[in-house]
């Protein structure tokens, strides 16, 4: 299984590039891993709606660009959305192991910016995830990501996972 995470934006503090690197090892014995980061945008104080959208609308062409260069055909994307579908641990692995023997050869992740995501690139995904009604810095989520993946290939594996 190839598992892509696409997100908007650049990891700058050392300790979040430290967990990305740890899960990223970890997850090498179970499948391949790239992870793709597009430019953010600068949102400028006070922005307006219409400026906040338009900001999400050039997130979304540049991940949207992205997605078409890296997905293979019949590509799985979910997209991580504070309104989405939340599950359990288990229930995640079970998911990603039902791609897996359905045939799916890749699972795309995809991380907004700062802003969330466009309604076009939510349209996009296959299906909306959510980790919280909480919101979460995006540099955060994708460490919070790859530990769930990891959790998942191990509950897949009959690996303990709850330490």
């Amino acid at each position: 299984m190839k598992i892509t995470i696409l997100c908007v934006g650049k990891i700058k503090e050392k300790f979040y590039r430290d967990a990305i690197a740890e899960y990223s090892k970890r997850l090498s014995r179970y499948c391949k891993l790239d992870i793709i980061e597009v430019a953010d945008e600068k949102t400028p104080e006070n922005a307006s709606d219409t400026v906040e959208n338009q900001i999400r609308e050039k997130e979304a062409e540049r991940i949207l660009m992205r997605l078409d260069k890296e997905a293979k055909e019949g590509a799985y994307v979910f997209a991580l959305a504070i309104d989405g579908r939340e599950f359990d641990s288990v229930e995640l692995s079970k998911k990603i192991e039902n791609l897996g023997t359905s045939g799916i050869s890749q699972i795309i992740f995809l991380i907004g910016g700062s802003l969330g995501m466009s309604e076009n690139l939510l349209k996009r995904a296959d299906f909306k995830l959510s980790f919280s009604k909480m919101t979460f810095p995006h540099q955060l989520m994708r460490v919070v990501l790859l530990e769930q993946i990891y959790r998942s290939y191990r509950i897949m594996n009959g690996e303990p996972y709850h330490k």
